[in-house]
């Protein structure tokens, strides 16, 4: 049985010259070292610090999830040492048995004695598929493997659910083939074993963990898509230097990764992306096919949603220039939507009546269909419960960046503050808090080092929340330790990526060597009040985490 992907209409092509074909798998050289690559998460900060243990890279993350597998089967996790593992690049038959919190299925050899994981995306618990293997790591007791095809399918899997014809061959969505309910059971696990995992917390601090809060929209919810393309075939990396211009014969795939490789796959549209970044998409690609003999380099293309809200009447579609632009009907005005391609072009987006202006470039939640339930959320939790009495009137947003949690938080407390490192993220943060007509009495931002992103802050930490939002490789040291010291009554920690997530929530409710936040050196000053995970890409093994925090005690005022 093949995957569905293969009987989806082929998408239509752009532009007269044709696009140089993606290699075939039996066409591929081997990928001997392969691992997994990830840029931003290669210098984590479990690296240098004594305190954080983890780096919630995809490789701890699967190292966790193949043992804990082999223990639930009651296999050794020492390996059989007279198990001779197929031969690279074979083909072999494996019965998977559940999916890794990386997103690939983990199964074992159909008619085998051995006990070695094999690790194959696109997969689903219970199928029975076909893989070609690419690597073994007899160490750590799993192979890395191709996803070929599916001979006996699972019953949760539904292939009339793709809608992708790049599906179980691109790396960007791994579950189109699951319901989207089966989708966010699962991303609840994924939250649930990195608490056990990597928070260092025994099991009676980790509350029941919230299910998985869904996105409005499954597919059609990307305001930002940046496919890619690769110099030409006879590029050397000492062109530059030598001077150089090799010229294109063809033009090269656009698009996005091969899973499991560095081959660039030619996608001439992409369903999870909005129909304005779609739209964005077939324009930029007819370009670029048009202008060919411009580039001598590969090149990565933007594509990001941009909103105009136009009061209704006078706007009258009809007369509408732009057939590029989707026109949306909210009522009482026009959303119209466009594509910018330009990085330092400004762009502008909609959560309620909050308005955020922002270079195209720069970082913004990428599924503004979710924002508006997800920032209700944070509304209805940042505060201790209604029948709890408490003085918490001050917001410290640490990682503010163009100020969306301080602006969308701002009337719930006497003063906001946005702190962030990056002074374009300040001057972002500042003019948006002016275009929502909040004066800056209530929400103030501020450039700090991140080694004294606490020095300038005066508020009483007993009346104040601290949110949290960092990048991939969540929080350093130095910022956990002077938010210990800090003492906040309340923290709320959002996070991409649930696993540093969990090791930084394990340090604050645990306790931090050489810290002391009021309650002695080393002792963990916060408990769990909650935390649920919220589905900002949906089709993919993504899920955001929003963990609140309660300081154990009232800090005395002295």
């Amino acid at each position: 049985m093949a995957s569905a992907a293969a009987n989806v209409a082929p998408v239509e092509s752009v532009g007269e010259k044709r696009h140089a074909e993606t290699p075939l798998r039996s066409e591929e050289a081997p990928r001997g070292s392969f691992r997994f690559k990830n840029k931003r998460m290669k210098k984590g900060h479990g690296d240098a610090s004594e305190v954080l243990k983890s780096n919630g890279t995809n490789e701890e993350i699967l190292l966790e999830d193949v043992k804990a597998l082999l223990k639930t089967l009651s296999l050794t996790e020492n390996g059989k040492a007279d198990v001779t593992l197929p031969e690279l690049r074979s083909e072999v038959e494996i019965t998977i048995k559940e999916i890794s919190s990386t997103g690939d299925g983990l199964g074992l050899q159909e008619d085998s004695n051995s006990d070695q994981v094999y690790v194959i995306p696109f997969t689903a618990p219970g199928d029975t598929v076909t893989a070609k293997i690419f690597k073994h790591d007899q160490k750590n007791r799993y192979s890395m493997a191709d996803f070929v095809k599916v001979n006996k399918p699972s019953p949760h899997r539904d292939e009339s659910l793709v809608r992708c014809p790049y599906f179980s061959t691109c790396s960007g969505c791994q579950f189109q083939m699951l319901p989207y309910d089966y989708q966010l059971v699962h991303k609840k696990s994924i939250v649930e074993k990195a608490y056990k995992n990597f928070s260092n917390l025994p099991p009676e601090l980790i509350p029941a963990i919230g299910d998985t809060i869904g996105s409005p929209l499954q597919y059609g919810y990307r305001t930002k898509l940046t496919p890619h393309f690769d110099g030409p075939p006879d590029a050397r990396r000492s062109d530059g230097r030598n001077g150089i211009k090799r010229n294109f014969k063809e033009v090269p795939p656009i698009g996005f990764m091969k899973k499991g490789t560095r081959i660039t796959i030619d996608i001439e549209d992409c369903p999870i992306g909005t129909d304005a970044v779609r739209n964005g998409n077939k324009r930029e690609r007819k370009r670029v096919a048009d202008e060919l003999e411009k580039y001598h380099r590969g090149a990565t293309l933007l594509l990001r949603e941009s909103t105009e809200r136009i009061p209704k009447p006078p706007y009258d579609a009809s007369k509408e220039q732009d057939p590029d632009a989707v026109i949306e009907d909210r009522g009482a005005h026009i959303h119209k939507k466009t594509c910018v391609t330009d990085p330092n072009a400004q762009t502008t987006e909609y959560i309620d009546d909050f308005q955020f202006v922002n270079p195209a470039g720069s970082f913004f939640q990428n599924n503004n269909s979710i924002l508006p339930v997800f920032t209700q959320y944070i509304r209805e939790h940042i505060l201790p419960p209604a029948s709890s009495p408490h003085k918490i009137c001050h917001l410290i947003d640490a990682y503010s960046g163009s100020g969306l949690f301080t602006i969308t938080l701002s009337a719930l407390f006497t003063s906001s503050l946005g702190i962030d490192i990056s002074p374009a993220s300040i001057t972002s943060a500042t003019h948006n808090a002016t275009i929502n007509n909040l004066p800056s009495s209530s929400a103030k931002f501020i450039a700090a080092d991140a080694a004294a992103l606490f020095a300038s802050i005066n508020t009483p930490a007993n009346q104040t929340v601290v949110m949290i939002d960092p990048p991939r490789k969540g929080c350093d040291e130095s910022f956990l330790r002077q938010l210990v010291r800090y003492g906040p009554a309340r923290v709320v920690y959002v996070s991409c990526n649930v696993h540093t997530q969990a090791r930084d929530v394990g340090v604050l409710v645990g306790g931090m060597k050489g810290a002391d936040g009021g309650l002695g050196e080393g002792v963990g000053c916060y408990e769990i009040e909650s935390l649920r995970g919220f589905d900002f890409f949906p089709q993919t093994g993504h899920v955001e985490g929003v963990a609140v925090l309660r300081r154990k005690e009232e800090r005395k005022e002295e």
